[in-house]
């Protein structure tokens, strides 16, 4: 059988659940070789294992920590020339998808990014995208090279599948490109306790229609009652009631949850793009004309701060 390289997303050896997706996709067209890089990356081991990585090749240096990306390129391309894979798998994280571009670039392969689904085809991996604002949906293959690919969040349910998950040390010799950017100083991100945006199952944002950031906490409460992120809309982040990092729509981050319920929020096609492809959406709006109704799975007419404390005190009660 083929062998798949996946990039390993991980912090101090705890392997990131995209990973995980991405090994399971990984099944479907070959078997997974995990690449993990960096401080911790022996630790990932027992995880991907778990999750099919017949192989997990690691390394750690210096360089992976002090400097930018392409330390981690020249550790790819060392992989994929010590594997020759069928393909390459990346999760679309800004990073994923810059290592991913530069890896393509050397070695002369077509990439494909934010894929959704893979499945195996005759002539290699055919994979899934939803473009245009999800309003059509592709599926294509590269007919160059082995595929270098990237798939976003939550495109697949994690499914265990025990393997060999043998360790072993890739080599690499660094390129006289990998130290030319340096990391200078690291600000750790203030925890809220929430999911990751791009990576929750669950998300409730907020828009134009909660009024004002004093009322962002009935958006919270929700999100806090099903262990949900919590996102905004353009409108909101644009006004300060909300951080830009949090912001879902074409100019902030893109989001694929099982559940996104959307508060106050018209609808309007730069936030569509970004939460479109989610697999159920719920909607509260008071103006039933608004454009996000055309979208919704459920959709309430009504005020959000007399309907989503109701849902939040259900959602609690339900639980309890």
């Amino acid at each position: 059988m083929a062998e798949v390289l996946v990039y390993v997303d991980h912090v101090d050896g705890a392997v990131r659940k995209p990973t995980l997706e991405l090994l399971t996709l990984a099944r479907r067209v070959g078997e997974p070789v995990a690449v993990a890089l960096g401080a911790g990356a022996e630790n990932t081991a027992s995880a991907l294992a778990e999750h099919g990585a017949a192989r997990v090749l690691t390394a750690d240096a210096p360089e992976f920590a002090d400097y930018l990306v392409v330390p981690k390129v020249d550790a790819l391309q060392a992989a994929y020339e010590a594997v020759s894979p069928a393909a390459v798998l990346f999760p679309s994280s800004a990073e994923g998808k810059e290592i991913a571009a530069r890896l393509a670039v050397r070695i002369g392969s077509g990439i494909i990014t934010d894929v959704v689904d893979l499945e195996a085809g005759g002539e290699g991996p055919v994979a899934t995208q939803s473009v245009f604002a999800a309003a059509f949906t592709t599926r294509s293959r590269v007919s160059k090279g082995a595929p270098v690919i990237t798939v976003k969040p939550n495109s697949a349910a994690v499914e265990a599948a025990p393997a060999a998950g043998v360790v072993e040390a890739l080599s690499v010799s660094f390129s006289e490109q990998a130290t030319g950017t340096r990391v200078v100083s690291r600000t750790p991100r203030e925890s809220t306790g929430r999911p990751e945006l791009t990576e929750a199952a669950i998300v409730v944002s907020g828009g134009r229609g909660v009024g004002g950031g004093e009322n962002f906490p009935v958006v919270e409460a929700l999100a806090d009652s099903l262990g949900a992120a919590v996102g905004a809309s353009r409108a909101a982040v644009d006004a300060g009631w909300y951080p830009h990092t949090n912001q879902v729509g074409q100019t902030g981050k893109t989001v694929s949850p099982q559940l996104y319920v959307a508060a106050g929020i018209s609808g309007a096609i730069q936030h569509r793009a970004g939460m479109q492809t989610s697999k159920t959406i719920v909607a509260v709006n008071k103006d039933a004309e608004a454009p996000i109704f055309d979208l919704v799975d459920y959709g309430v007419v009504g005020d959000l701060f007399e309907v989503v404390p109701q849902l939040t005190e259900e959602v609690k009660t339900r639980k309890g």
